[in-house]
């Protein structure tokens, strides 16, 4: 197939199935987590949730950075505005949400800049940012990808398996599973594919392929950090 032919416009969500497509066992393994179907059903140890939460919010400062980074590598002014919307969003309202909500589990703001980052948490935000100075916007977001759209994924799956009655994370779940973040992903999707119409070739998607396998592992033992959360971790 020609380089011309991967140029073509690609229908809503193609190039990340495409990259799902390549790591069946590495994207189930993450997205049907023992972690995630103990919050389906509720008997995740809140303990190990209220680790999730600490590492989650230093996760989404660095995420920041990464939304900051993808300003700077984006080549045209639409995308450098579409990613600086994202970083506003998460600046000024997603990690105050988030603060909230660890508030709503008894971890104050004081707790959340006290502790370290996990090497899970390390890991995987780490490898998101040498993933994007190394190359160019279409690999940082393909690096974010199993994260953004992952969620939606997990949530929506939630969403219909759950048990929610009486469940202590069905907020959780909800706000995944609802239209704001489903429609968050779907947006996600269509970034790719429209980077993938000016910079996709079968050479480089082998790449990406390694790229979103690396980083979906990476997220799966992210939930894996919060599962294996020391039970003197209950007080944070």
């Amino acid at each position: 197939m020609s380089a011309t032919a991967h140029r073509q416009p690609l229908h809503r969500g193609r190039l990340f199935d495409r990259l799902k497509a390549s790591c069946p066992g590495e994207w189930s393994a993450y997205i049907r987590h023992p972690f995630v179907q103990a919050l389906g059903d509720g008997r995740l140890p809140e303990h190990c949730f209220r680790h999730y939460l600490v590492q989650d919010y230093l996760f989404l400062i660095q995420f920041s950075r990464a939304y900051a980074l993808a300003v700077y590598k984006s080549a045209t002014l639409a995308d450098m505005r579409a990613a600086a919307a994202i970083l506003n969003g998460l600046l000024e309202t997603e990690i105050a949400l988030h603060v909230d909500y660890c508030r709503q589990w008894g971890i104050d703001p004081a707790a959340l800049e006290s502790v370290g980052e996990e090497g899970a948490n390390l890991a995987y935000t780490r490898f998101v940012l040498d993933t994007g100075m190394q190359g160019d916007v279409l690999d940082l977001y393909c690096a974010l990808a199993p994260c953004v759209i992952g969620y939606a994924e997990i949530g929506a799956w939630l969403g219909e398996t759950a048990v929610l009655a009486g469940n202590p994370y069905r907020s959780w779940i909800e706000m995944y599973a609802g239209d704001e973040y489903q429609q968050l992903a779907l947006s996600a999707r269509d970034q790719l594919d429209a980077l993938a119409a000016a910079r996709l070739n079968e050479r480089r998607f082998d790449d990406l392929c390694r790229i979103f396998r690396t980083a979906t592992r990476l997220e799966a033992d992210f939930w894996q950090m919060g599962l294996d959360a020391p039970l003197s971790d209950a007080a944070e």
